[in-house]
């Protein structure tokens, strides 16, 4: 147990302890910061935890007033709103007191209270954050959309008479002002006034799964990087649709919970079902509605009886009626993918503190994948162990053109994985190209330093041509890995179960790689031979070093194919030689 007595941290604790069942990713969120307690105020870790910040805002809630119903009542929370109301407010940067998390990602099924905490934050945010002039959005696709959480601030501050006369609303042009901070709160839309590089200090972004692309996100984050603090959150039930922003960034953010991918100003909470969980088993059903079937809501036993009878219309009409209580009852994502080449957690947990400095003068296979549209190219080293175990490592290039343009469009964060070293960026603002023979140049030095012995060189066919002379340099086979899924099918199975068994290690840090990994998906032919590719739905999703993780391995697989075809024939010939050539 921890010395901090908040309830945000409270109900951390008694979700990782099992006093409080939740559904896995709610419990990896929660141990997430349990683990960043452990590790606050350190080199690798420059955040601390201040719980009266915490508590700050869950008191100015409580002092709230709910005004929708019969009669006004008084905002109560209850333990898991505590969480996600608390963390994004009570971690600070231990340099200057500022608060770490300027993005957050909250998922729930619908009717749990999600619009109502986006309304508690933007009102606290306008009033008590001791910010002047700032500008606040509620912001959507449309307009409709983009008032939900607008209308909620303005119903706490009409139902409280101090605050009332703090703020002046202006329902005609969709704007709040605070009289003594001069923070605005203005409901905005990609229809009517939205534009890039609007500076907010709070931004709530409501139901993003009804937003066809990334375009409301990236005009309202893109503004916030030169402030000291703000918060981008987004509040969101699933969909039905797996080719859209929100099922690309729910699955970004189930990486920053799995540790495949850190981003710590990310704050993200996904409340859902497991995957072994029965949609009808009403056991399960609180995992996805922490709040409508939590036991202290005084409508519990009310709430669950109406679960019951939506769940028996559901499974006795099938169809439209059995999808819509997947996703809105059980915030589930309807005909969820289920061909991911690895299992998150299982990757997550082959991550260790090595790097390829402590497997010098090692024989490696090397495997290059070169990029055709002068986005992403990686070559990757695998490093056979004793007892059918690898370290892996990767690098990537991409051409200056090309990574201005991503980091623009996709959420892959390409610009701090050129801080961490991960990704070289290559040429001026006009390159669109990368410089294979850069790339060769560099893994030629990667592996004179590390005074490796290459065992073989795979490399896909396509664009080869004019770096095989070069690779041919190295002293080593150079072998051409012909990308179908028949040839690519034993590598590919044979990396899936080194993973199952946790004998496929890579450096945690190299976070490039393990995004690539959990972008991968398998796809089949007719034999059920696979190889792995990008989901045709977002081709956005880099796999590239996976792809040259992948060419390596083939190698190695190549070399025990060949071993155990020479051991069969000499054994043929043995017993031959025994008993007669009959045999």
């Amino acid at each position: 147990m921890s010395s901090f007595h908040d309830r945000a941290t409270k109900h951390a604790e008694d979700v990782v302890s099992g006093k409080i069942i939740s559904g896995r990713l709610h419990f990896l969120a929660c141990q997430r910061h349990l683990n960043d307690l452990q590790r606050q105020n350190t080199p690798e870790f420059p955040y601390i935890w201040d719980s009266e910040k915490s508590e700050r805002i869950l008191n100015f809630a409580e002092k709230l007033t709910i005004a929708e119903g019969t009669e006004p009542k008084p905002v109560k929370l209850f333990d898991n709103q505590c969480f996600d109301l608390g963390l994004p407010f009570g971690w600070l940067k231990a340099v200057n007191g500022k608060r770490r998390f300027r993005r957050s990602y909250e998922c729930q099924a619908r009717q749990n209270g999600k619009t109502l905490k986006n309304g508690v934050k933007g009102v606290y945010v306008a009033f008590a954050s001791g910010y002047r002039y700032g500008k606040l959005f509620t912001a959507a696709t449309q307009k409709k959309q983009a008032k939900l959480a607008w209308d909620e601030m303005a119903k706490f501050i009409r139902s409280d008479k101090d605050l009332d006369e703090l703020f002046k609303i202006q329902e005609y042009i969709s704007t709040i002002t605070c009289y003594s901070t001069l923070c605005t709160i203005e409901a905005l839309s990609k229809e009517g006034g939205l534009l890039d590089g609007s500076r907010s200090i709070y931004s709530s972004l409501d139901e993003i799964h009804q937003m066809k692309d990334n375009k409301v996100y990236k005009a309202i984050y893109n503004g916030t990087k030169a402030l000291p603090e703000t918060l981008v959150s987004m509040i969101t039930t699933r969909g039905f649709d797996l080719n859209s922003f929100c099922y690309q960034m729910d699955s970004y953010c189930q990486k920053i919970l799995y540790g495949t991918v850190s981003a710590e100003d990310f704050f993200v909470d996904i409340y859902t079902l497991d995957e072994d969980d029965s949609p009808f088993d009403e056991s399960v059903w609180h995992k996805a509605n922490p709040v409508l079937l939590h036991p202290d809501n005084p409508n519990f036993r009310q709430n669950l009886e109406t679960f019951r009878s939506d769940a028996r219309t559901a499974q006795d009409m099938g169809g439209y009626d059995l999808a819509d209580f997947m996703v809105k009852s059980l915030n589930l994502w309807y005909r969820k993918k289920s061909n991911e080449f690895v299992e998150p957690e299982k990757f997550s947990q082959c991550g260790i503190d090595k790097t390829l400095a402590d497997f010098s003068g090692y024989t490696v296979n090397i495997g290059i994948d070169l990029s055709s549209g002068g986005d992403l190219t990686s070559w990757a080293i695998e490093i056979p162990l004793e007892e059918n175990a690898f370290f892996i490592d990767s690098h990537s290039y991409m051409p200056r053109g090309r990574f201005e343009e991503h980091i623009k469009t996709d959420l892959a964060p390409y610009d701090v994985w050129e801080q961490m070293g991960l990704l070289t960026v290559t040429g001026g603002k006009s390159s669109y190209k990368n410089d294979y023979s850069f790339i060769i140049k560099e893994l030629r030095e990667c592996v004179a330093k590390y005074h490796f012995k290459i065992n073989a060189i795979g490399i896909d066919p396509h664009n080869a041509d004019g770096i095989l002379s070069e690779l041919e340099t190295f002293g080593a086979p150079v072998v051409i890995v012909n990308q179908s899924a028949r040839n690519l099918n034993d590598a590919t199975t044979d990396i899936q179960a080194l993973v199952k068994s946790k004998r496929y290690f890579y450096n945690k840090k190299n976070e490039l790689l393990a995004y690539s990994f959990m972008n991968a998906e398998t796809v089949s032919n007719s034999f059920d031979e696979i190889k792995i590719d990008k989901p045709a739905d977002m081709k956005n999703r880099r796999i590239d070093p996976c792809d040259a993780v992948i060419d390596a391995h083939y190698c190695h697989i190549k070399d025990k194919k060949e071993e155990q075809t020479d051991v069969n024939a000499e054994l043929e010939f043995y017993l031959k030689m025994i008993h007669g050539s009959d045999l």
